[in-house]
């Protein structure tokens, strides 16, 4: 099966824009007349007898159609010895339905000239898809068909258990720093919730039977857990009314358990080294957690982010990269969430330096954030930076479907595809000095520093002050 990476790991130099996921441009996407910062985008918004949120947005501009359905359902709904569920969901829903054969989803996508996939994270399990305009009822009808009659059997669950567990072994278990992000995960967070990768463990992901997940299935993947948008080519009426046949007659659940995603008020900084055996130069990362997304505060910190860490005109890369040649690269990110996210700053040593020289260079770079103002220039980059990112994640049919329906999940706002520009756009340089202050404090920090393992040592990795 073809997978996009899954949006657990933590990533090494993103400066966030203004969304959590940037789509992918093709023709077949429809990337038509580019969305102006001040062209409003029109949508319908519907809700079903079951509980099923529609939102349409007609436009003729291109003869396709992009639909994303999201379940609100990511790891932070997984409990204590089932770790890894959401994200073998992912994988569990491509095999087959009442009416459709193993992988034939894909098959049908692929052969009608269209694309899709689906991808995981802490918040949410969101699938996709494009097709010519002529294709309407196709798409409808797969996302229904297993919505409503998944084939959930041993043989299913123990092949895409093992496709899983395959996937752990690549990105996290053999990949340089994979498990340093996953410790480093466990260690700023102390709500199960967010503290847990998205991944999930092995010995999880094997303890895993068959009533398990057709619970889990039962609970989270119902109409009344899910947002569905569609973009593109087709009258509004006749889509909604398509829409109403394939998906109104699926049975809605009782609403899911509630999420208590609070994080208790950290008091001290805590730390770990790990002695990576796959890494080649030490690593140091820094956490800060606490954002919530679609906050001021959010706003502020990822315009901080990109002044900081973003890109080669970065405080952090100007300083540690070509002044100091402390670091071969050096970033930031806020990473948002509806739960306390994290404010992430990352490192890479140049062979020979050490972690205590680079360490003093971020927080004397923070600490001037925190006391002046940033430039004028450096604002308005960041601004720029951030109103592209919500410009062009919502250029095709597909990302402005996918912005929809997680704005819609998330904040229960889809109009704030409309609206995040202007939260942007009205950052002020008090507004980041304010968040400096605020977050960036020691004594709610993180660090971990991942240092390549000599050949043949012996000893687990090591954790302390």
């Amino acid at each position: 099966m073809r997978k996009m990476h899954y949006c657990g790991a933590v990533l090494l130099t993103i400066a966030m824009a203004g969304t959590a996921l940037t789509p992918f441009h093709t023709l077949a996407q429809g990337k038509a007349k580019p969305a102006a910062a001040s062209q409003k985008v029109q949508f319908r918004d519907v809700k079903l007898k079951n509980g099923l949120r529609v939102l349409l947005v007609e436009d003729r501009s291109a003869p396709v159609i992009s639909l994303a359905l999201i379940y609100d359902v990511g790891s932070r709904n997984e409990k204590k010895g089932r770790t890894g569920f959401a994200h073998l969901f992912e994988h569990m829903m491509f095999q087959g339905s009442e009416n459709i054969g193993k992988s034939e989803h894909f098959i049908l996508i692929d052969s009608n000239g269209g694309q899709m996939n689906g991808t995981t994270n802490e918040e949410r399990t969101l699938y996709f898809e494009t097709l010519p305009a002529n294709q309407l009822d196709l798409m409808l009808f797969l996302e229904a068909d297993r919505m409503k009659s998944l084939d959930i059997s041993k043989e299913n669950l123990d092949n895409q258990r093992n496709a899983v567990q395959e996937e752990r072994r690549l990105r996290v278990d053999n990949q340089p720093y994979g498990q340093m992000f996953e410790r480093f995960g466990e260690t700023m967070y102390d709500n199960f919730n967010y503290k847990h990768s998205v991944i999930g463990s092995m010995e999880d992901l094997n303890a895993a039977t068959v009533d398990d997940v057709r619970e889990f299935f039962r609970i989270y993947y119902a109409p009344n857990n899910a947002v569905l948008a569609l973009v593109g080519d087709f009258r509004t009426d006749d889509a909604l009314r398509k829409i109403r046949k394939a998906f109104e007659s699926i049975p809605a659940q009782p609403r899911p358990p509630a999420v208590d995603a609070t994080e208790p008020v950290q008091t001290a900084e805590r730390r770990f080294t790990y002695e990576d055996p796959l890494a080649q130069l030490p690593l140091i990362q820094i956490g800060y957690k606490g954002i919530l997304g679609n906050t001021p505060d959010a706003y502020a910190m990822q315009l901080l982010a990109n002044i900081l860490g973003g890109g080669q005109s970065s405080r952090l890369f100007q300083k540690l990269v070509r002044e100091r040649q402390l670091a071969l690269s050096a970033g930031s990110f806020a990473n948002v969430r509806r739960g306390p996210g994290a404010f992430q700053i990352n490192a890479n040593l140049v062979p020979g330096k050490k972690t205590e020289e680079v360490e003093a260079v971020i927080y004397e770079e923070i600490a001037k954030l925190q006391q002046q103002p940033v430039e004028d220039w450096e604002l308005e980059k960041a601004r720029q930076f951030a109103k592209r990112g919500a410009i062009n994640s919502r250029a095709s049919s597909l990302g402005l479907a996918i912005n929809l329906a997680e704005a819609a999940v998330a904040y229960n706002d889809p109009n704030l595809v409309n609206t995040r520009i202007d939260k942007i756009m009205a950052v002020t340089k008090e507004d980041i000095m304010r968040a400096a202050k605020e977050y960036l404090q020691p004594a709610r920090r993180t660090v971990g520093i991942a240092m390549p393992k000599a050949a043949g040592a012996a000893g687990a990795p090591s954790s302390g002050r």
